[in-house]
């Protein structure tokens, strides 16, 4: 994707492709594995959603060709 012109790129429509992801993550069951396979499984599935989560909670803007993923860490008020 280099050099993509910055009019083809939409920084929104990629943050709602990562909500969309980490919210399969979170859906999709556990395959038939067993022991220490499944254990990394769910661990790895508990990363992916982390990750996809967070950029899909991002703000995204593209300026001048730079994109930037302003993302809230804080914890949320109850």
């Amino acid at each position: 994707m280099p050099n993509m012109p910055a009019m083809e790129f939409d920084p929104e429509a990629m943050v709602a492709r990562f909500q969309q992801r980490a919210k399969a993550v979170r859906e999709r069951g556990l395959p038939p594995i067993e022991g220490p396979e499944r254990q990394r499984f769910r661990e790895q599935a508990q990363l992916d959603y982390m990750d996809f989560a967070m950029i899909g909670d991002a703000e995204a803007t593209l300026e001048d060709g730079v994109l930037t993923l302003r993302i809230d860490l804080r914890p949320r008020p109850s």
